[in-house]
């Protein structure tokens, strides 16, 4: 089996790009992981894929216009011979050109169960509005913040006192274990 090529655009520590990467290690995974990507080059998460032997490629978009920015980003991914993307923390909205070149090859991560809470401080949100459950879920990336199709959830129980935090760290855990398993799904169509 030929296993893609993935990148992995991230801004910080990059915690779900390490489980992305782990799970790429084993000799079943449909896909390597090509290069790891950041808006931010002193993202914790660029030391970390240095230190385990993964590519890396930073470019502050600060001072230069967008379609600027992602073409170069753009670039690189194609430069690394990316077939896919995965964003895993990447807190840059991609332009409707970007998503448009990557049309049905971008996948993100979400921390609440879509179509809930899109956007920003989803947990917050199904805590204050009394949801007794609470996730995260993989979708492909469209034009449309978060409206892509679902390609897999979790679930996650509201404990009585949680805290945003509190539930933040259960869904990140969610997380590691949902997104390498979605990912594999996807690399193999």
């Amino acid at each position: 089996m030929t296993r893609k090529k993935v990148g992995i655009l991230i801004s910080g520590r990059g915690s779900n790009m390490m489980a992305l990467v782990e799970a790429s290690r084993a000799t079943d995974s449909s896909y390597d992981v090509a290069l790891v990507a950041s808006d931010k080059p002193a993202a914790p998460g660029l030391i970390w894929a240095t230190e385990h032997d993964i590519a890396t490629f930073s470019h502050s978009p600060k001072g230069i216009p967008k379609a600027e920015y992602e073409a170069v980003i753009d670039a690189a991914l194609r430069d690394a011979g990316v077939e896919c993307i995965a964003l895993a923390g990447y807190m840059r909205l991609l332009s409707d050109d970007f998503v448009a070149r990557w049309r049905g090859r971008i996948i993100n991560i979400h921390p609440s169960l879509l179509p809930k809470y899109k956007g920003l401080d989803t947990h917050a949100r199904a805590i204050e509005a009394g949801d007794a459950v609470a996730g995260c879920s993989v979708h492909i990336v469209t034009e449309e913040l978060d409206g892509g199709d679902v390609l897999g959830q979790a679930e996650v129980p509201i404990l009585p006192g949680d805290t945003p935090d509190t539930l933040a760290d259960r869904v990140l855990a969610a997380e590691h274990r949902l997104y390498p398993k979605v990912l594999a799904h996807f690399t193999t169509r």
